[in-house]
């Protein structure tokens, strides 16, 4: 099917344009300016964007659940009802994330994927993120502490073939004992390892960095602080244009500050926007049963009894207006939330507006709510 979205706002190079997008086949066709002449009646399908601004889907790379639903507990309809949340705020893919369990859980949950992907009622399955279970017990945050363990190199080997290739991220403590062997193992694979919920020196991530190691999970936070004797694990990767890094931009987990100086050193090519929402994404304030704790949702931010922030309640669409409003240019937030985790995950057709690259689109208001989305050139929302 042929479509049209006529009088769309697209941001290319930082600078905004007016254009007409021409989808066929699944994938965007062409991209032209408003003012060249357009046969309507050659596109069984017109949509009207009204000057309202397109962005290739955004993909949510730490996800773990959203709409009162918690992947990890090994249902399908819990993926199903995530899948429509990241779909209703501007998502087009994502990686079921996993918390620290036990290998039976995390099977379940492994299995429970398998089953939807290819079958989703909203965002597409792009992979699974695995959050765990080797991780430091003193940057632990939110994990549960009575299943975190040394990495395990047969532990893992077999969890990586029972996912039949879904495993695309994998976050690691690199300092803990027997972490090298696992992540050479996950590098052969082809699998993104990450460090967080760490403790690792500078000296300990420079060599984690030299092993392979090049993405940070939730940059800043559940490791150690920047100091400048101990400059940690945090300066380690802001210097190294090889490691990409994760933030979670809602006001709550990172200063604007911070958010824009990490913007300034990685650039849009290095950051990735997440949300790492636990189920009280969409829903709202209350207690919620998460990772095998407590959490209280008070106000939006998510709490452990003892305050320790517990993952999210931002969205992708939410994240990005809070990054525009820190002042980072909004092509390069829309770059941080598509063109990045793509390239990050080795995915060559989606996460841009060009031609050729799926036609996997989002339609947002000035408020940056989702007025309509596309995946494959298929009107879904």
């Amino acid at each position: 099917m042929q479509t049209l979205i006529k009088n769309a706002k697209i941001i290319q190079n930082n600078v905004e344009n007016l254009v007409n997008i021409h989808l066929e086949n699944e994938q965007i066709s062409q991209i032209v300016n408003i003012s060249e002449i357009v046969e309507e009646a050659n596109f069984q399908q017109v949509i009207e964007a009204n000057n309202q601004l397109v962005i290739p889907g955004m993909i949510d790379v730490h996800i773990h659940g959203a709409n009162h639903f918690d992947m990890m507990d090994g249902t399908t309809t819990s993926i199903q009802e995530v899948s429509k949340k990241c779909l209703e705020t501007g998502c087009t893919g994502f990686l079921v994330t996993s918390v620290t369990s036990s290998k039976e859980k995390l099977l379940g949950m492994i299995r429970a994927t398998k089953q939807v992907i290819g079958k989703e009622q909203g965002a597409k399955i792009l992979g699974i993120h695995l959050e765990g279970p080797y991780l430091n017990p003193i940057k632990k945050g939110m994990q549960d502490p009575n299943h975190l363990r040394l990495p395990d190199l047969q532990e893992i080997k077999e969890i990586i073939n029972f996912s039949d290739g879904l495993i695309k991220m994998v976050t690691i403590a690199p300092e803990l004992p027997g972490a090298d062997d696992v992540i050479d193992y996950l590098i052969s694979q082809g699998i993104v390892v990450a460090a967080g919920h760490t403790n690792a020196t500078y000296e300990e991530a420079q060599h984690a960095f030299s092993k392979g190691v090049n993405h940070i999970t939730h940059c800043c936070n559940a490791m150690p602080a920047i100091h400048h004797r101990s400059p940690g694990i945090t300066t380690a990767a802001l210097e190294n244009d090889n490691v990409s890094i994760q933030a979670i931009v809602d006001n709550i987990h990172l200063h604007p500050g911070m958010v824009r100086l990490m913007h300034k050193v990685k650039t849009a090519t290095n950051m990735v926007l997440i949300t790492d929402a636990l189920q009280a994404m969409g829903v709202g304030d209350g207690a919620y049963q998460f990772g095998g704790h407590l959490v209280t949702v008070i106000d939006g931010v998510a709490r452990l009894k003892d305050g320790t922030l517990a993952s999210s309640t931002v969205t992708m669409n939410k994240a990005l207006k809070i990054s525009t409003e820190m002042k980072l240019p909004l092509g390069d937030s829309i770059q941080m939330a598509s063109q990045t985790p793509a390239e990050l995950l080795n995915y060559t057709k989606i996460g841009q507006l060009r031609q050729g690259f799926d036609a996997d689109l989002i339609i947002l208001d000035n408020e940056f709510t989702v007025q309509q989305a596309f995946l494959k050139g298929i009107q879904v929302f």
